[in-house]
């Protein structure tokens, strides 16, 4: 088959010939891959700085989800997590039990763009976080793709106050969802909004969690309000220094959302409800299709947090 192929961390993707991939065993089958979401993971993992990449041999096919049709015509949308075979190929094996049959209606581009920035805080503000209704999150990378998103997730599943933090004070403006916004380097401002902040929803880390988490600790209200530091992302840097004080003076909890805090049987779970909400408009990110074939074009297009790019075979 055809897929996009990574022979070197590094290097772009190429269209190249690879083995097809093979059932192992009764809940595997085969798709015809129709869509899959070129997102910021995506990336890291052919640029082999995941954290996923340590120990995955190459050549790999990139890709970690995506939505495929079966010989007998039904849709899935599927996770694809092997270390080797992703869903930018002609064909994929996903495994039915951490897969979701789609309604006959789905637009396959627009949800290979949308689930996966949506599942994220979805997944993170229900399993690694229960987030009560009335609760207030700050979500930090507000602008990104992922980000904007999780704003509106968060009001949607019932976030009191949301405040959005950036660097672009014209796309933060912009954001639906949004009860207040704030620059990354304005702590004066993030400490005032997001003095009774329960839940920060991190995209960035790096020096940008550093800066924020030290404003909303100085900013407190209550310092024996709990507050939880969900990291879901490292667009910012990989490594954050934490300062001692702000563990010990505050009720501060600091986790993680992501593949391995999560397994696959609880993120599948979480799917159906998510496509149901793609399906009916409740959110939604514009896809920029390419073709496989073109793949060394997508890997060049820069990055919108508008659209999402989607390696196609419509």
């Amino acid at each position: 088959m055809k897929a996009a192929v990574v022979t070197a961390y590094g290097l772009v993707p190429r269209y190249l010939d690879f083995p097809d991939p093979q059932p192992s065993n009764e809940h595997e089958i085969v798709v015809e891959v129709l869509a899959a979401g070129l997102h910021p993971r995506v990336r890291m993992q052919a640029g082999g700085s995941h954290y996923t990449s340590v120990g995955a041999g190459l050549p790999l096919v990139p890709g970690i989800d995506g939505v495929g049709r079966a010989a007998d015509g039904q849709l899935w949308y599927f996770m694809s997590l092997n270390s080797r075979y992703g869903s930018m190929a002609e064909r994929a094996v996903i495994d039915t039990r951490h897969s979701v049959v789609l309604p006959v209606h789905t637009d396959p581009l627009t949800m290979a763009a949308t689930l996966n920035c949506v599942i994220a805080s979805w997944l993170a503000l229900t399993q690694r976080v229960t987030m009560r209704p009335g609760q207030n999150v700050l979500v930090l990378g507000a602008t990104g793709g992922t980000g904007s998103m999780a704003v509106q997730v968060a009001r949607q599943l019932g976030a009191g106050q949301v405040v959005a933090v950036g660097r672009d004070i014209s796309r933060l403006a912009a954001l639906s969802g949004a009860t207040a916004i704030a620059r990354i380097s304005d702590s004066e401002t993030i400490a005032r909004i997001g003095s009774e902040t329960d839940i920060v929803l991190d995209f960035l880390w790096g020096d940008p969690a550093t800066e924020v988490m030290a404003a909303l600790v100085a900013g407190r209200a209550d310092p024996t309000r709990p507050m939880a530091w969900m990291n879901l992302g490292e667009m910012a840097g990989a490594r954050a220094t934490l300062p001692a004080s702000a563990l010990r003076s505050r009720r501060l909890r600091i986790v993680g959302s992501g593949q391995g805090s999560l397994t696959g049987a609880t993120m599948t779970a979480e799917i159906p409800a998510v496509a149901a909400l793609i399906s009916n408009g409740t959110y939604n990110v514009e896809p920029c299709p390419v073709p496989l074939h073109d793949i060394e074009r997508a890997w060049s297009l820069p990055a919108d947090s508008s659209r999402r790019i989607v390696i196609s075979q419509l």
